[in-house]
């Protein structure tokens, strides 16, 4: 199985793959409205915004799993992540990341991740996972790394190829 075979639900509803997205670089976020770490969101865009038209996007699934810090619908969290973040990467519905209703996207992504990077858990809201153009994770990252943190990382998967 590979990471663009799964089957994932847009914010608004839509079943697709993660198939359009492939050859880009990947940042994979499980996301909260209602967490101390939600101003993450804004160093989220901005990466997308500086790198968005270089092959990277932000792919942000929110989830309601730690202390019920995703409370809304999607169309609630469509609204809250627009009016507070004007968030444009996509969104997708909202999912378990961990445990027996682990989405399988999730499950690959925590089972799959390389030494030394991997922690064989998710440990809050705002988990970040980096993917190379072909697949591949190359990356996790804790809760509580702030996005641009990541930049350096970023730019060099981009680099290798252009």
């Amino acid at each position: 199985m590979t990471l663009y075979k799964f089957n994932v639900k847009t914010i608004d509803g839509k079943e697709t793959t993660l198939e359009p997205f492939k050859g880009k670089v990947l940042l994979i976020v499980n996301t909260a409205s209602a967490c101390g770490l939600t101003p993450h969101y804004e160093g989220l865009q901005k990466l997308y915004n500086t790198y968005g038209d270089q092959g990277f996007t932000v792919l942000g699934f929110p989830c309601s799993q730690f202390a019920g810090q995703e409370p809304g619908t999607e169309e609630e969290i469509k609204t809250f992540c627009d009016l507070n973040y004007r968030v444009t990467f996509p969104m997708f519905s909202k999912i378990d990341v961990k445990g027996e209703q682990a989405h399988p996207l999730y499950k690959y992504l925590v089972e799959n991740t390389p030494s030394p990077y991997r922690t064989g858990d998710i440990e809050w809201n705002f988990v970040k996972f980096l993917i190379d153009q072909h697949g591949n994770i190359v990356k996790q990252y804790s809760a509580r790394t702030e996005p641009e943190a990541l930049e350096a990382d970023i730019k060099q998967l981009l680099e290798k190829n252009s």
